[in-house]
């Protein structure tokens, strides 16, 4: 995973909230191998909302190619329309295997591949996808910028980056809640102190489109434009 910060970015990187400490690749992979039995019974309900949320989003958009990143056990991917080609990519090989019985339990012929990817970098070619969308990933990934940057060097532009996640709150009792609940981080495998501003830099969030998600607006859905344009420099929180 990438940990390069460019010389022009590193005056930004100051001014970018983050949690404590960030996730690793084996802390997420031993918390998902833990959760892998359990993750539908215990977490689906909950996130049922956002995924469907998310996917609805996609199915709107145009494009065909589409790539989720944190597939898990594949919850979402009986929802995409079937002119959708999906390619999911996970980094826990436990949910992946579960994702794949769902795919051919449920024939879903759209389901191209699902490969085990490290999100920050996937090795697919720039541009290759239409739309991207990552579900409840990135308060997961030790770099949410490195993250974005990636999305938008495979996402092709005038294509689409979704994010569904849990953000900070700005203040209140569900604040010093998730502050507290951000020392068990990495057993639960996400951070419940992740601000919003960790993964999207002003720009990009100025012009994202965000739209709180049941229950009681406990997630978010994020729709950012690829656009020409957009640095695919990653800024490491």
């Amino acid at each position: 995973m990438s940990d390069v910060l460019p010389n022009e970015a590193a005056e930004t990187v100051v001014d970018i909230p983050s949690p404590r400490a960030a996730m690793d690749a084996n802390a997420v992979k031993a918390a998902y191998r833990r959760w892998a039995s359990v993750y539908d019974a215990l977490f689906g309900s909950i996130s049922t909302f956002g995924r469907k949320r998310a996917v609805e989003a996609v199915n709107a958009l145009p494009g065909t190619r589409v790539l989720e990143v944190g597939v898990g056990t594949g919850l979402a991917l009986p929802y995409y329309r079937a002119d959708k080609r999906i390619t999911g990519i996970d980094l826990s090989g436990d949910m992946l295997e579960r994702a794949r019985q769902r795919a051919a339990r449920l024939h879903l012929s759209n389901v191209d591949a699902l490969l085990e990817m490290d999100a920050e970098a996937t090795g697919f070619e720039d541009g290759a996808f239409d739309i991207a969308v990552a579900m409840f990933v990135a308060s997961v990934v030790p770099h949410p910028r490195a993250l974005l940057a990636e999305l938008k060097r495979v996402v092709r532009p005038g294509g689409h980056i979704l994010f569904v996640n849990h953000f900070l709150a700005e203040g209140g009792v569900r604040l010093a809640v998730e502050r507290g609940m951000a020392r068990a981080s990495h057993s639960l495998g996400w951070h419940p102190d992740f601000a919003i501003e960790s993964l999207l830099p002003p720009a990009d969030l100025r012009r994202a489109i965000l739209q709180p998600v049941p229950p009681a607006g406990l997630f978010t859905l994020v729709t950012l434009d690829r656009e020409a344009d957009d640095c695919a420099s990653p800024m490491v929180a």
